[in-house]
């Protein structure tokens, strides 16, 4: 593994123009350093703070026994997570995660991915985020010492450490492969997740993870710490202490009325998949060309009127081709052709 850069007084500019044109993981020191919750003097102090904005609307978290070790999973038969959802209002979760901070084998427990605004109204305003655009909202993750297996966002992602410490794992995209993701149908918290364990790696039953780990980068964040984690690169995230809060954003400056790349994965996953070996290749070969770009604009020889779909990225072409999409899939699912 090898250290993620750290930069500090990083500004708007210096974020959209140079981290972000980087596409590659930058630890952020200092960046929220002058939070409230950052500077909360002890856990309890936190949880006050914490509890001052908790509005009256129940919660969901999770719970899982002390054997887990804090690693939230599967079960030994990959048929249900190893911990169970519990529903209380914020204030007696956050009453439990106190109590168990004072137990020597705490239960683990975890608020995942918890929306400011709905949730603990007056929060964003009390702790600005400069970084992102101001209709991104603000998500919180609370609890004790948990670890969330490697997973991906298909978004970008800025995530503060406000209280607490976290190690975070960062693997490329393209490391997919050596990652040994689980299932898609049956995830932990709606996102696949590897099966190999940054913290216990089991390289006997799953060896190509010693090659992620090589292109791994990692880093550990104290309150007042941010991370730009890059769109779709797959994180490890391991709550260090027994109060941890991370509040992370999400945004996808990517056009909305193209539809999901996700499912034009799902797509593919039915249809390219399955096709006899030669055939993939050939299509390997027309997506490089006429999806990823690899060669360069592929209707560049053709006049613009003769571009056809080559050339259809306005509104209206896009609009045509999803009804035309449809259509077809319409027709499949009918026992037409």
């Amino acid at each position: 593994m090898q250290a993620i850069p750290i930069q500090r007084d990083v500004t708007p500019v210096v974020f959209h123009d140079e981290i972000r044109a980087a596409a590659k993981p930058v630890v952020m020191k200092g960046l929220v350093g002058d939070w409230p919750l950052a500077r909360a003097a002890s856990d309890a102090e936190a949880v006050a703070l914490l509890a001052g904005y908790a509005g009256d609307r129940s919660i969901q978290h999770v719970r899982a026994a002390p054997e887990t070790e804090g690693r939230l999973h599967y079960g030994n038969d990959l048929r249900a997570p190893n911990f169970a959802r519990e529903e209380v209002p914020l204030g007696a979760f956050l009453d439990a995660l106190l109590a168990e901070a004072a137990k020597p084998h705490p239960d683990t427990l975890a608020v995942q991915g918890l929306t400011a605004p709905d949730h603990l109204p007056g929060f964003v305003e009390a702790h600005a985020m400069p970084l992102v655009p101001s209709a991104v909202i603000p998500r919180l993750w609370i609890g004790n010492a948990a670890k969330v297996a490697t997973h991906h966002d298909p978004s970008e992602n800025i995530a503060c450490v406000a209280v607490g410490r976290r190690r975070f794992t960062l693997f490329p995209p393209d490391q997919v492969a050596n990652l040994y993701m689980g299932p898609f149908h049956l995830t932990p918290a709606g996102t696949q997740v590897s099966m190999a364990h940054v913290t216990a790696p089991d390289l006997d039953r799953f060896p190509r993870f010693a090659q992620a780990l090589e292109a791994a980068q990692t880093a550990e964040l104290g309150p007042g710490d941010a991370l730009y984690i890059p769109y779709q690169w797959y994180h490890h995230v391991e709550a260090l202490d027994r109060v941890n809060v991370l509040v992370n954003y999400w945004w996808d400056p990517a056009r909305t009325d193209i539809g999901s790349a996700w499912d034009a994965l799902m797509h593919g996953l039915m249809t390219l998949r399955n096709l006899p070996a030669d055939q993939r290749r050939a299509w390997r070969a027309m997506f490089d060309r006429y999806v990823f770009l690899e060669d360069g604009d592929p209707g560049e020889h053709l006049p613009p009127q003769a571009r056809g779909i080559l050339g259809a990225t306005g509104p209206d072409a896009v609009a045509q081709m999803r009804r035309q999409l449809i259509a077809k899939l319409q027709r499949q699912a009918g026992g037409g052709r």
